[in-house]
């Protein structure tokens, strides 16, 4: 009994460093197809500026008209018809999205996911990230 113990947490140990060696720290990704889907501000800046990435603010409208990225388009995940809206897109095209602070833009990334696409990833730390960094916004 006291050997099946140990081996089982043997086991466990074995699969919980598995996990943690091959997970992705937040903000670190790369703009790879299949890599990190949480980018840094370099990253994501990169991301988009490759052609054919499409561009999602998530925020709000009144968010999206204080400032913005060049290029956006406005889709608020907040509002009751965000799967509506994006069901309209093309599943294999690449998408960038954003927010705030990389939370909203998070739950839209698992949201086109479960709805069929493919090449979707989200600035970590949001657009606050981005300035910190120095990037511009447009209003």
């Amino acid at each position: 009994m006291a050997l099946l113990r140990l081996i089982s947490l043997f086991f466990v140990g074995l699969l919980l460093a598995g996990c943690a060696s091959g997970s992705p720290q937040s903000g670190s990704g790369t703009a790879a197809p299949g890599g990190n889907e949480t980018l840094s501000a370099a990253d994501f800046a990169t991301l988009i500026a490759q052609p054919d990435v499409v561009l999602l603010d998530v925020r709000t409208p009144a968010e999206f008209a204080s400032g913005h990225l060049a290029g956006s388009r406005n889709v608020d995940f907040e509002a009751s018809d965000f799967k509506t809206q994006i069901s309209g897109l093309p599943k294999d095209a690449t998408y960038a999205l954003y927010c705030r602070s990389g939370n909203r833009s998070g739950q839209a990334l698992a949201v086109m996911k479960a709805a069929g696409f493919t090449k979707v990833q989200h600035l970590g730390g949001g657009i606050t990230s981005w300035q910190a960094a120095g990037r511009p916004v447009v209003s």
